[in-house]
């Protein structure tokens, strides 16, 4: 399925893309408005004059913009502002919800927020006692706490009938995870609780109908991501070769995606009559890709982490484009 080119799959669905104001959120949101579904987007970074958070990255992209993209796709897009660290924000969201919906079919966990926190290649590999404890904390409440406040609040609208689908976006699937030392103990920490969520849930779902799954993007070209590398989505691949001004990524950029690409994924599972088959596991865009048969936005599909697997980490000899 070529969720890309079937419109309408998920016509009538309701979903809630928490975290949508950029990167994977938008991506997420802006697939699931192709494939036709209401799309509720939440997070901190609102237009409205009278919005009182601002996410702690304090940049210009907004829901209402990511709404208005889910709209343009075919879908229905619905912005509102939530800061999912408040408890009552979270309550008031499904409270409106189930006023307005009655249900969701489809909740993605996509709150993160902690980029800046995690800092940059200088600062990995720090060991705990000498990182700021507190940058380390706000590490862990925005990348899990987050994620458990708003199941704790939109779960109930989730098995209001069978069928429903939770997603958990991570970095990193459990498996690759469990192996490898993940930047530091806070960044580790949460990517791989976030797995483990998808797992817990997912057994908590299942008696209800419902599914979890745990998905990672690969490289993802983020809104931060291309401007830490000079380009845009449009001349992304000007980043692999050098220039006066700016720095050149690494060949492997090559494998990079956009945020549309794990959309994808998000939606062809929930299209997916038998998405069942895939609860409590932890899987990549790529993964999916190569299952369901959709690709990223320019026709390819990359998979930078059988790349890595494969090559990177298990010694074959072989070409980029094998893994596009």
């Amino acid at each position: 399925m070529n969720v890309a080119s079937h419109e309408g799959t998920l016509r009538g669905r309701i979903a809630v893309v928490a975290g949508a104001t950029r990167g994977a959120g938008r991506g997420i949101a802006a697939a699931l408005g192709e494939a036709g579904a209401t799309v509720i987007c939440t997070g901190r970074s609102s237009a409205r004059p009278d919005a009182s958070t601002r996410s702690d990255y304090d940049r210009r992209e907004t829901i209402e913009e990511t709404a208005e993209l889910v709209t343009s796709l075919g879908g229905n897009g619905i912005a509102i502002a939530v800061d999912h660290l408040e408890p009552s924000q979270v309550a008031a969201l499904a409270k409106r919800i189930r006023a307005e919906h009655g249900h969701i079919d489809v909740l993605v966990n996509d709150i993160w927020g902690a980029e800046v926190l995690k800092g940059g290649p200088p600062q990995w590999n720090t060991p705990i006692w000498k990182l700021d404890l507190q940058k380390g904390l706000r590490i862990l409440r925005l990348g899990i706490e987050t994620h458990l406040v708003t199941s704790h609040y939109l779960l109930p609208l989730l098995v209001a009938q069978p069928g429903g689908l939770l997603v958990e976006v991570t970095d990193g699937t459990a498996d690759y995870n469990a192996q490898h030392y993940r930047i530091s103990v806070f960044y580790d920490l949460a990517k791989q609780s976030v797995n483990r969520l998808a797992f817990s849930q997912g057994h908590e779902l299942a008696p209800h109908g419902g599914t979890a799954v745990a998905i990672t993007p690969g490289w993802l070209r983020s809104e931060m991501m291309l401007e830490n590398v000079g380009v845009t989505e449009t001349n992304w691949r000007d980043a692999l070769t050098a220039r006066e001004g700016r720095h050149q990524a690494p060949p492997d950029f090559a494998l990079s995606e956009s945020p549309r690409y794990v959309g994808r994924a998000v939606a062809a599972l929930a299209a997916d009559p038998d998405r069942g088959r895939w609860n409590q596991k932890s899987v990549s865009s790529g993964e999916l890709a190569r299952h369901y048969s959709f690709t990223d936005i320019d026709g390819s599909r990359p998979d930078i982490w059988r790349y890595t697997a494969e090559v990177r980490e298990g010694g074959k000899v072989a070409d980029l484009d094998d893994y596009r």
